[in-house]
């Protein structure tokens, strides 16, 4: 999910439980993942995923009665937003996770806060890349190389390959965020999101069934509880979660979630999966943390205000 570029709100105890709660539920959506790509192939996850959650937003809307957008032109905007925002990342991401940890994944993943910052210093006028923010951008990205390894860029295997891939799902969500701030940002979130994944749908169905065939039924039921984990809670309701959050605590706050999520995808991977990472990925999540946390601005306020 591409995140918002901050801007700071009071947190309270109930939006730091939501906000909890979201970020066990997208931290558990890494290992899900995982698990159904043991049984099917990487398009075909994609398409459960965007599929079965534009089903449940849907449904959503309609018992809401939440107005629709008529202009051809937001349907179009759906579309780009859901290359964006699922096609793209989704898919790259989920071919990354089969040759990388999901741990590992979950901190690149975190990596889209940092890109986010500076897409939207490029393309919108109040969102300029301050010095707070350029030092944020720094940390973040030397976190970044920390956790990959710079000397296994210079590989080029295929391990080294699925953690580029991975990073460049987290750009595509960062455009994705600017995109939806210029196309959709008077629409009703749920109808943004239930949108969006009508778009990615129309794009997945298809490409999956040309690439990967016709999708097989006869799975395990492990599988098919990731696949309505990652696709109904992970997506659908995560999404309803999200903006109820950016509604409470602002989306400088909600870029917190993305430190919360790792931590739970890590622990996941290593219990269910038995994943080790090397010590470089600790260190680089704790780089990258540091940057997240000088963009929120939350270390110079606390600063600020200690004796």
């Amino acid at each position: 999910m591409a995140l918002m570029i901050p801007t700071q709100k009071t947190m309270t105890t109930r939006a730091w439980a939501e906000m909890a709660l979201l970020a066990l539920i997208w931290g558990g959506s890494f290992l899900s993942i995982r698990l159904a790509l043991n049984e099917v192939p990487v398009m075909t996850t994609v398409a459960h995923r965007v599929f079965w959650a534009m089903l449940v937003l849907w449904a959503y809307i309609a018992v809401r009665r939440l107005p629709l957008p008529r202009d051809p032109r937001i349907w179009g905007a759906f579309l780009v937003m859901g290359l964006l925002n699922n096609v793209i990342p989704f898919s790259l991401m989920a071919w990354g996770q089969l040759h990388i940890e999901t741990g590992l994944t979950s901190i690149l993943n975190a990596a889209t806060a940092i890109f986010g910052v500076i897409v939207a210093s490029a393309l919108f006028a109040d969102e300029q890349l301050t010095p707070r923010r350029a030092v944020g951008v720094v940390f973040g990205f030397f976190g970044v190389a920390t956790a990959i390894g710079l000397e296994n860029l210079l590989q080029l295997d295929i391990r080294s390959t699925a953690q580029l891939a991975v990073l460049a799902g987290t750009l595509s969500y960062a455009v994705a965020g600017a995109w939806a701030r210029r196309m959709l940002a008077r629409l009703t979130p749920q109808v943004a999101a239930a949108g969006m994944l009508t778009g990615s749908s129309l794009v997945m169905v298809p490409l999956a069934l040309v690439i990967d065939g016709v999708p097989s039924f006869d799975l395990s039921p492990t599988v098919w509880g990731a696949i309505g984990y990652y696709a109904v809670i992970a997506t659908a309701c995560a999404y309803l979660l999200y903006y109820r959050i950016l509604d409470m605590a602002g989306s400088g706050n909600l870029m917190i979630c993305t430190l919360l999520i790792a931590p739970v995808a890590i622990v996941l991977g290593a219990v269910v999966l038995g994943e080790e990472l090397a010590p470089r990925a600790y260190l680089g999540f704790a780089i990258l943390a540091l940057g997240l946390l000088v963009l929120d601005g939350r270390i110079l306020r606390f600063l600020r205000a200690a004796p």
